[in-house]
């Protein structure tokens, strides 16, 4: 039985807290305090190594329900789409070559959370490359917009080669590692 503290019981209250909104301010808290404290570069590396982890049980996962031992090209769109749309992202594939991957994206699984939180999108980064790279051996994820900058939406292009293009791209190089059995 829930206790009233006031003229109205606790449990009648009109909040928006629930698991999703909690989970989602914990993370932009951890990343600002980060970012606040040992500055954006700093704090990218620490969000990204939890993103390459994440990357790493997503493509054993990806690759078991798929039944194959490695994702092609087309296999690594579907999967990422379908990835960020299971999270509540709105991913799109824009153009695809043997090159590179170009996603658009309308809607980010962290929400406002990410707002002005641009060591979040280091999650996307790390999941992409490392599953890119894992199976192809190589990825370069470039975000060019990003909604935590404040742009509408997400352009992020992964680079399948170490083309001239993707050399002359800022963003992050991932290469194929060692894997865990699963």
């Amino acid at each position: 039985m829930y206790q009233s503290i006031s003229s109205k019981p606790v449990n009648t209250l009109n909040l928006t807290w629930n698991r999703d909104l909690f989970l989602r301010t914990l993370i932009r808290t951890l990343s600002g305090t980060l970012q606040d404290i040992v500055g954006l570069e700093e704090a990218s590396g620490f969000i990204s190594v939890v993103g390459q982890s994440m990357g790493g049980e997503m493509n054993q996962d990806y690759k078991s329900a798929l039944e194959v031992s490695k994702l092609s090209r087309q296999q690594i769109a579907y999967v990422l789409v379908d990835l960020k749309r299971r999270i509540q992202g709105d991913f799109y594939v824009i153009e695809q070559n043997d090159e590179k991957i170009v996603f658009g994206n309308r809607t980010c699984p962290f929400a406002e959370q990410v707002i002005n939180r641009p060591v979040m999108c280091m999650m996307t980064s790390n999941v992409f490359g490392t599953i890119t790279a894992n199976n192809l051996g190589y990825a370069k994820v470039e975000l060019q917009e990003t909604i935590a900058k404040g742009n509408s939406g997400c352009r992020i292009t992964v680079y399948l080669k170490p083309t001239e293009e993707a050399e002359d791209a800022d963003g992050r190089e991932y290469f194929k590692g060692i894997e865990a059995e699963a």
